[in-house]
Parts: C-alpha cells; sequence; structure tokens
C-alpha cells in the first residue's frame, strides 16, 4: 500500500510529517542527538531492521537534515552527521520529550533528564512567543493564512471560514 503524501499540502506541519512522520524516523534523530552517528549503532541502539534504517536514513539526508560521511574506506562506512536544518530539529523532539514526561510516566519519574550545561540545572522544553517570551498556548493563539498559502485556495468557501479573523479552532476544556 502506498502512503499518502503531505510534501505540497499548504500547512507545514503537513510537510514535516511527511519526512518525520512515523516513529523509527522520530527515533534515529534522538539517537543522533544522544550522539550515535553510525549505522550499527542505529541498528544495536534501536533493534531496527536493516531496510528499515536504510530507508529512515536515506529519507532524513534527502530532506537536508543529515550528511553522511565516510568514516571507513575498506569496507566503505559512513557515519550520519546532522546539518543545521537537522540541528534545528532539536526543539522539536525536547517538546515531545517534555510532553511524554508530563503525560506518559509511570510514577517512577522521568526515565531521561536534559540537563542545560549553560545554566547547570535540568530542564524542560517549553514553547514560547518569539515576540513576547511568554508561554503559548492553544487557546492563545488563532490561525490565519500566510504569505505561502496558496493563492488558488483562498477563494474557497472552507478556507475562508476556518482562516476567517478572529475565528478560533474548535476547542474543548479551555
Amino acid at each position: 500500500m502506498r502512503r499518502t503524501s503531505f510534501d505540497s499540502w499548504p500547512c507545514s506541519i503537513a510537510r514535516t510529517v511527511d519526512i518525520l512522520g512515523d516513529g523509527w524516523t522520530l527515533l534515529v534523530l534522538r539517537e543522533i542527538f544522544y550522539g550515535e552517528s553510525r549505522f550499527d549503532g542505529f541498528t544495536d541502539s534501536l533493534g531496527i531492521a536493516r531496510n528499515t534504517l536504510t530507508d529512515r536514513l536515506r529519507r532524513l539526508e534527502n530532506a537536508g537534515l543529515l550528511q553522511r560521511r565516510p568514516y571507513q574506506s575498506e569496507p566503505l562506512r559512513h557515519e550520519y552527521l546532522l546539518t543545521d536544518k537537522g540541528r534545528d530539529f532539536f526543539g522539536v523532539l525536547a517538546a515531545i520529550n517534555a510532553w511524554g514526561d508530563r503525560w506518559l510516566t509511570d510514577g517512577t519519574g522521568v526515565p531521561v533528564v536534559m540537563h542545560h550545561t549553560a545554566c547547570d540545572h535540568d530542564a524542560q522544553a517549553e514553547v514560547v512567543c518569539s515576540s513576547c517570551g511568554e508561554p503559548l498556548h492553544h487557546q492563545d493563539v488563532v490561525v490565519r493564512t500566510g504569505p505561502g498559502y496558496p493563492a488558488r485556495l483562498l477563494d474557497s468557501p472552507d478556507v475562508r471560514a476556518r482562516f476567517a479573523p478572529g475565528v478560533h479552532p474548535r476547542r474543548e476544556n479551555t
């Protein structure tokens, strides 16, 4: 069965999911942030099938998040290194980790602690407004079309209703 591609949708979340929207891809990136860079290291730490790992590494490389660099010539072996685009994904993984720490712990405590070396404190990711620095909560945000939204879709009644000025998405328990 062929998977649906979201790469041309007018939505950054959909486009990101198109590249990173499966568990193995996120776990490969997690391992890279933890310091792993070699194919055999990924298979050992994740228990991932070699063909699945090959596919995910290729997808991340093609998307520009990783670059391959040879570290051995006989036989040829590569390590996988983050690009600027890949390093920029750290905040997303940190936010996923913080959500999991809040909602998915079994009562024994968080499984992994992120320690911020700049201030020498344990830390959790928090999404904040890039303008005022206040925490960003769904009830305080409205969405609207941006300059990259396809002009051909702007006249659709569904799009106009969805992104009308001052309209909040449907919310429960706000």
